[in-house]
Formats: structure tokens, C-alpha cells, sequence
């Protein structure tokens, strides 16, 4: 026999082995009974250096040791029961047992679908409520659970179930709150487009009539140019063709002196001279000329102003002239004669007590109020230091002292003490406005129920009121407190007036 082939036959025989131990080992697990038998049931591994107890019990050496050791007590770990001493004899065949086992690379088997302690490899059956957890029989009596409270782990199930839940609902009920707001959010996010595209189609629509309006007055004035020109070069043509002939009847006698003058015979030439028609030559003769200019009268002059004027009835809403109803005046109010402005004066003057006239707020509306439709006019404070304006519901408290708020059928923006601006709400509203406006103006949409101010002078928005109106809504008017005699200027109504 060959040494490759001694090899080859001592390699199957190994192998032969290893597979005959494999299978023995196979068979030998089958049971569960036979791997409870070889685990130490503290550390639940095959045993090392097994000890019975007096009680039968068998633990490893070093298991029960500790056990003893960290109890303080001669008990079984299993039975409980207590011996006098710490008495233990080694297992032998156990011991043998495991180590083969060992040696054909068999794992136990953990028994059933028990937790077991990390530490005692005992099952956790109970709840250490200080510590908040699970902890064995032998945890409990340890020194770092002394004094500890405990419950079985079924009760504590129980008892954390319902803290669970108690969670659990408020959760839910967070989640459905959650879900409401975001709910909410996205229905804005979609009212916030709908009104973009909403506006957008209002300017569009807007624009358009001002685009509209513009190009029809464009073609009606080029339209009126050219007539007029074509009228114009009409004449002038027609004066030229005049011209031209007249040209003709010069030329012609202008080349009859020219041959005369070349005749060299003298008699024929005087006799020529004296024949020849010399009216033409002698009388006077006045051409016409047509200097007619285009009349700028359409486009010339103010030409934008007028175009602004005439786009009043396409402008909505077009800034409205507004006069002061004396019927609303506070008796402290002076107004001017053509009713169009409002100061406060020295003292009180003799006036009915009319049932909507101002009897304790210098204030005063107007004579004009509105139902329906966008208004807007302008209102000059100047360098007044105290005013008050906006609308006022027909139906608002006049006499009295007044709260001055939307509930109260009041929209209204002020300002006080000089530099502070501010819209009254409810609470009131503080306004940071940086430019200090010398002329206010006030939109209203009625059916809108928007009252909005701005900033005359640049068009910048100050303060917006949404409000429903439940009629008609007059314009409202306070010149301020004259503190100091330095808030004596009077508000002035900047109405356009269309002649």
C-alpha cells in the first residue's frame, strides 16, 4: 500500500467517525429530557464540575457557591430547603456525561419560552417597582433589591396595561387633535389658493377694462388725428393745384416774352410789343396759402388729466367727494362752509340735540353713506398729532361715552400722543408705521366687509378691519384732543370734484 493511499484510508476512517459521533449525538438530542438533564438550572449551561445537594439537586460548583454566597443562606435553589451546613458532593457521571457532550459540539435546550435572569439564569416572575424592573426569585432577596417593593409579574401586567392604555387614549386623543389641525391647515393652505387665483383673476379682469377703456379712447383719438389730417391735406392739395395753374398761365407768357425778345427785325418786335395783352404782366396777383395746423384741442394741453377724468366711470371705486353731515357734529366740532373740514374748537355752541348727533365723542360723520359697493376718499392730517377716522354702522351708539370697535359697529384707526399708531380692536392693535403719512385714505367694501388704510401719499397698506356690515356705513371723523394747542389743524376732505 502506497503512502497516498494509508492517507486517503485514514481520512475516510476519520471521517466515518466524525459522521458515526454526529449521529450519535443526533439521536442523543432528540429528547428534551436528556438535555434538561445535563443543564445547571442557575446558569442554564451544560454542567462544570456538577455537586448534588443532601436534597438531590445538582448545580455547578461555582453556581451554587455564589448563590450561597450573594444569598447569605444553605438553601436549594430549587426546593428552598435549608440545610445546616454547606455540604455538596461532585457528580461524577454527570460530569462525564456533559464533557462528552462538550466534545460532539451539543448546545442545550432552553426549556420552554421562560425569561430567564441575566445574572441567576432564574425565571422573572417578579416586578421591582423601585427599580421598575423584572427581577428572579433570587433578585429579590439579593442586597441591592433590600427594602425594594415587588409584584408578580401577572399583576404588574395588569397595573401597566392600564397606565398603557391611559397612554394610549391620550395619544389618540393628540393624533385625532393632530389630525383636526392639520386637517384645518390644509383646508386654509386651499382657501389661501383660492383667493390668490380669486385676486388674481380680479386684476386681470380689472386691468383689462382699464386696458380696454384706454385703447378705445387710443383708436378714437388717432382716429379724430387722422380725419383732421386728411381733411387738412385735402385743402393744401387743392391749393396746390391751384398754384400749379397758375404756374401754367405764367410759363406760357413767360416763353412768348422770350421769343419777342429774341425777333431781331425791329418793326415786327415794336409791333408785337404794342399788340401783346400786358394785363397779365400788369395786374396784381395774390396766391392763396392754406396754413392749417392740427388742432391739439383732443390731445393737447393737460392731456393725461383729461384721460384721467374721463376713465372715472371705469376706475372702481373712483376717489368720492365727501361733505360733513352737521346733523352728526359734536357741539365742540367747526366745521367749514363748504362742510369739507373739521377742527375742534374753544367752546361748546348752541345745537339741537339731535338724536344722532355726537354728544360726548368730538366726532361727526358723514353726509354721504353706503349700502353697498367699494368707496374710497382721502383725508389730510398733515402734522396733526391726535385724529381719528374711519366708518361707523348707521345703527352704532352715538350718545355717551363709546367704545370705539368692530362689536360695537365702529371701524376705526388713530393716532395719539403724536407717534403712536393704532387700530381699535379688541384688544387694540399697535401699528408699527415708520413713515409718518400726511394724508390717510380709506377703502370700504361693503359687500367684502373689508375697511383697510393706507398710506395716501405712497399707496402702502396700514391696517385691515373684516367686518360684516348689517347696513348702511357712514364715514367717521375726529380731529383729536387740541393738548398744547399743537393739534389744532383741522382734518381736511381731499374729494376729487368732476366739473
Amino acid at each position: 500500500m502506497t503512502i497516498n493511499s494509508l492517507e486517503s484510508s485514514l481520512q475516510s476512517e476519520s471521517r466515518l467517525q466524525q459522521e458515526a459521533n454526529a449521529n450519535m449525538a443526533s439521536q442523543l438530542f432528540q429528547t428534551d429530557s436528556f438535555t434538561e438533564d445535563l443543564n445547571c438550572s442557575v446558569c442554564l449551561d451544560f454542567f462544570t464540575e456538577p455537586v448534588s445537594l443532601d436534597c438531590g439537586h445538582t448545580f455547578c460548583r461555582r453556581c451554587i457557591t455564589l448563590y450561597w454566597e450573594e444569598s447569605n443562606k444553605k438553601s436549594c435553589p430549587e426546593c428552598r430547603e435549608e440545610f445546616e451546613e454547606k455540604n455538596f458532593s461532585t457528580n461524577w457521571a454527570l460530569a462525564n456525561l456533559a464533557q462528552k457532550t462538550r466534545t460532539l459540539n451539543a448546545k442545550p435546550k432552553a426549556t420552554g419560552n421562560q425569561h430567564l435572569c441575566e445574572e441567576h439564569q432564574e425565571e422573572l416572575k417578579l416586578f421591582c417597582e423601585t427599580d421598575q424592573k423584572l427581577v428572579c426569585l433570587v433578585c429579590r432577596d439579593a442586597r441591592e433589591h433590600k427594602s425594594h417593593s415587588f409584584m408578580p409579574v401577572k399583576e404588574a401586567v395588569e397595573f401597566y396595561k392600564d397606565r398603557v392604555k391611559t397612554s394610549f387614549d391620550s395619544l389618540t386623543a393628540k393624533k385625532v387633535a393632530a389630525l383636526s389641525v392639520r386637517l384645518a391647515q390644509i383646508q386654509r393652505i386651499s382657501g389661501v389658493k383660492e383667493q390668490s387665483r380669486s385676486l388674481q383673476s380680479l386684476v386681470s379682469a380689472d386691468f383689462t377694462k382699464i386696458y380696454q377703456s384706454l385703447r378705445e379712447k387710443e383708436q378714437s383719438l388717432n382716429r379724430e388725428v387722422r380725419e383732421q389730417e386728411q381733411r387738412i391735406l385735402d385743402a393744401m392739395e387743392g391749393n396746390v393745384a391751384v398754384i400749379d395753374k397758375y404756374l401754367s398761365s405764367v410759363q406760357r407768357e413767360l416763353s412768348k416774352l422770350q421769343k419777342q425778345m429774341g425777333e431781331h427785325d425791329g418793326v415786327t418786335f415794336l409791333k408785337a410789343e404794342t399788340c401783346r395783352e400786358r394785363r397779365f404782366i400788369s395786374r396784381e396777383e395774390t396766391l392763396p396759402l392754406v396754413d392749417t395746423a392740427l388742432s391739439i384741442d383732443k390731445v393737447g394741453g393737460p392731456f393725461q388729466y383729461k384721460l384721467w377724468r374721463e376713465m372715472a366711470d371705469v376706475i372702481k371705486p373712483a376717489p368720492v367727494s365727501l361733505t360733513l353731515d352737521p346733523n352728526t357734529a359734536h357741539p365742540y366740532l367747526v366745521l367749514s362752509e363748504d362742510l369739507t373740514s373739521v377742527r375742534l374748537g374753544d367752546q361748546g355752541k348752541e345745537v339741537p340735540d339731535t338724536p344722532g348727533r355726537f354728544d360726548r365723542r368730538s366726532s361727526v360723520l358723514a353726509s354721504e353713506g353706503f349700502s353697498a359697493g367699494k368707496h374710497y376718499w382721502e383725508v389730510e392730517v398733515g402734522t396733526k398729532t391726535w385724529w381719528e377716522l374711519g366708518v361707523a354702522e348707521e345703527s352704532a351708539e352715538r350718545k355717551g361715552h363709546i367704545t370705539l370697535q368692530p362689536d360695537m359697529g365702529y371701524c376705526i384707526m388713530c393716532l395719539v400722543y403724536g407717534n403712536s399708531y393704532v387700530a381699535l380692536t379688541s384688544p387694540r392693535t399697535p401699528l408699527a408705521i415708520k413713515v409718518k403719512p400726511c394724508n390717510i385714505g380709506v377703502y370700504l367694501d361693503h359687500e367684502g366687509g373689508q375697511v383697510s388704510f393706507y398710506n395716501a401719499d405712497n399707496m402702502t397698506l396700514l391696517y385691515t378691519f373684516n367686518q360684516t356690515f348689517k347696513g348702511r356705513v357712514f364715514p367717521f371723523f375726529n380731529p383729536g384732543l387740541n393738548k398744547d394747542g399743537k393739534n389744532s389743524a383741522p382734518l381736511i376732505i381731499c374729494g376729487v370734484r368732476y366739473y
